[in-house]
């Protein structure tokens, strides 16, 4: 487990011990490459941590930190090149490839370690190292890849936030031209039937009045002047209409009487002289079409 002093000497971004670290105006420190790194994947220069944006593109080195980390590493190196077995007490010299642990030279022939596979620490180290700095930059390549696709999935999603406001505000475009175009097929709906209603009002009118013309009651007899062409005996109504030759037919209403009458006269166009009066009346002269009693 690494001691509070060494987590404190580990560099944000690569989590090693600082290299060459250098310090931003936020008082964050990281390595100089690490740092380069960072800023040229997100293209701004940003603090990894605080994201404040750095006015100047070659932070100063932080000298105290360095000195630090040098003495911490030097007297790491030192305690681990002093290692002591805790069996034999004996330096650390070589490293058991079997049971993957250094050893000391009493450990090499001790029965515990028959027939196991030996190399000397420093090289052992420098193996492990390798691989570990392998493993290293393989978990840095998938960070790299992750924060790719992070970076992807967020302006993703932003891109479907303005998708969905941009299709919002469409929707709400539409809704109201419909509603619009509603309410003006409403307007032009009930102005076009209340023209209708107008239309057939004045054509009951017409039709009302007209009936009116063609239609007659009986009342107390008028004190009027002699004319040839009035009924006295009866009450008739006479049509304007006069027609010489051809056949013609008329559709008459006779409402609630009992007793009808329908026929035709002629009138003499120019009555003679001399002629008695009640042989000038058109009724001398009718020929009854057809005479009844209604049902």
């Amino acid at each position: 487990m690494a001691s509070r002093l060494e987590e404190d000497l580990c560099c944000p971004v690569c989590r090693g011990i600082f290299r060459h670290p250098v310090v931003l105006s936020c008082s964050h420190s990281f390595c100089k490459d690490c740092l380069k790194n960072w800023w040229r994947e997100k293209l701004t220069r940003e603090c990894p941590i605080c994201k404040t944006i750095s006015s100047t593109s070659e932070p100063p080195l932080n000298r105290v930190l360095k000195n630090l980390c040098e003495a911490f590493l030097l007297e790491r190196d030192q305690r681990a090149s002093e290692a002591l077995c805790s069996l034999h007490s004996e330096k650390l010299k070589l490293f058991c490839l079997d049971h993957q642990q250094p050893v000391c030279h009493i450990c090499r022939d001790s029965e515990k370690h028959t027939n196991h596979r030996f190399r000397p620490i420093d090289e052992a180290a420098r193996q492990h190292k390798k691989e570990l700095q392998e493993t290293l930059e393989t978990l840095k390549e998938k960070l790299k890849v992750f924060e790719q696709v992070k970076v992807m999935s967020d302006q993703t999603a932003e891109h479907m936030k303005v998708q969905v406001r941009r299709t919002e505000r469409h929707i709400k475009e539409q809704f109201k031209k419909l509603h619009q175009f509603l309410v003006e097929e409403e307007e032009t709906r009930i102005s076009a039937l209340r023209e209708e209603e107008e239309q057939k009002s004045q054509m009951m009118k017409e039709k009302v009045e007209a009936l009116n013309l063609t239609s007659v009651i009986g009342g107390e007899a008028q004190q009027l002047p002699d004319n040839s062409e009035r009924f006295d005996s009866r009450i008739f109504v006479l049509g304007s209409e006069g027609f010489n030759s051809g056949t013609h037919s008329w559709d008459v209403e006779v409402g609630n009487t009992c007793y009808f009458a329908l026929g035709c006269v002629t009138v003499p166009s120019y009555p003679q002289r001399g002629v008695s009066r009640d042989e000038r009346r058109p009724e001398a002269a009718a020929e009854i079409v057809s005479e009844g009693e209604k049902e």
